[in-house]
């Protein structure tokens, strides 16, 4: 017959096994240039896994700076590639400044970037693909930073950052160095013959967490036959950030070909819209978050600044 202790003993272990799903939810908080909103040139994102493991993705330019009091505490940062809006070459001095289509970016940090200014004051580290880490480990050295703080992973190898495994996958991109992020009579050089450094080509990313969710971040990217053999059939992503934004990516219906037909996730965020997506929290419409909501197959979700969503291990969204 259960003694008093074996019921209390079970009932501690039914209420362990009670806890609420959230605890095991991944967390996902854009970071654009206007609470609420996703504007024109909206990038970044937090990840935060179960464990407390914080991940910043794409940085860019409307994150505002290291200081900028939405950031907290920060484990590692992931560039897709080293275009300035993604690595940020300037960013805005506060949340809200300017407006939704034209944000006030005035605080320039070219020989630094963005990135490499939050790393060094959030002792966080940098994990890229191809031959960034390279020039990441330079301008951390610069700073009186670790360049072992600049991490490499490369396509089909992994690294973890506490409870997260991170892989570089392949995008469809170019990725150049500005010549004002080398700086010198090399950037001049470059600067006076039109060219940029070359950095090994873009990335995109698969993030898996400690709950099991897989999400892949495409980047900059177009189309790739990697969306299918590699994010769906080998990492099986079930939450997908991806770039609508045209002309430099794909558009709205070329990026729901690749949810629709290539990774066939659960879930999707669209990101990179290069224009006012949201007014007042809404979707304007005509807009191409608009057109990518109406022609993907699953749920599409609006990365409005600063409002937190969380996702289970299968991709859906459980709160936020």
């Amino acid at each position: 017959m259960p003694t008093r202790l074996n019921m209390t003993a079970l009932a501690a272990v039914l209420a362990v096994a009670a806890t609420p799903v959230a605890a095991a939810n991944v967390k996902i908080t854009p970071l654009g240039s206007h609470d609420g909103e996703f504007c024109r040139y909206d990038r970044a994102m937090i990840l935060e896994d179960p464990d407390g493991t914080r991940l910043l993705y794409d940085a860019g330019r409307t994150v505002a700076g290291p200081e900028d009091p939405r950031l907290g505490k920060i484990d590692a940062i992931l560039v897709s590639h080293m275009h300035g809006d993604h690595v940020g070459d300037r960013h805005i001095p506060a949340v809200g400044a300017g407006t939704c289509a034209q944000p006030d970016m005035s605080v320039k940090v070219p020989a630094i970037t963005n990135t490499v200014n939050i790393a060094r004051t959030k002792n966080a580290k940098i994990v890229t693909g191809s031959e960034m880490p390279r020039f990441f480990a330079a301008k951390l050295k610069t700073l009186g930073g670790n360049p072992k703080d600049s991490q490499l992973v490369r396509f089909g190898a992994s690294r973890k950052i506490g409870g997260v495994t991170l892989t570089t996958v392949p995008a469809a991109h170019s990725n150049g160095v500005n010549a004002a992020f080398i700086g010198g009579s090399l950037g001049d050089a470059l600067k006076a013959a039109g060219l940029t450094a070359y950095a090994g080509p873009p990335t995109g990313y698969v993030a898996t967490f400690s709950n099991g969710l897989a999400v892949y971040l495409s980047g900059d990217t177009g189309i790739t036959a990697e969306q299918d053999m590699v994010v769906r059939r080998h990492y099986q992503a079930k939450l997908v950030v991806m770039n609508i934004g045209d002309t430099f990516t794909t558009g709205p219906n070329e990026a729901a070909y690749v949810i629709n037909d290539l990774v066939r996730p659960n879930a999707v965020i669209a990101s990179h819209a290069n224009q006012v997506s949201t007014k007042g929290g809404k979707v304007v419409a005509g807009t191409r978050l608009d057109t990518f909501m109406k022609a993907a197959k699953v749920p599409v979700h609006v990365p409005l600044s600063g409002r937190t969503m969380e996702f289970d291990g299968t991709g859906k969204c459980v709160a936020g």
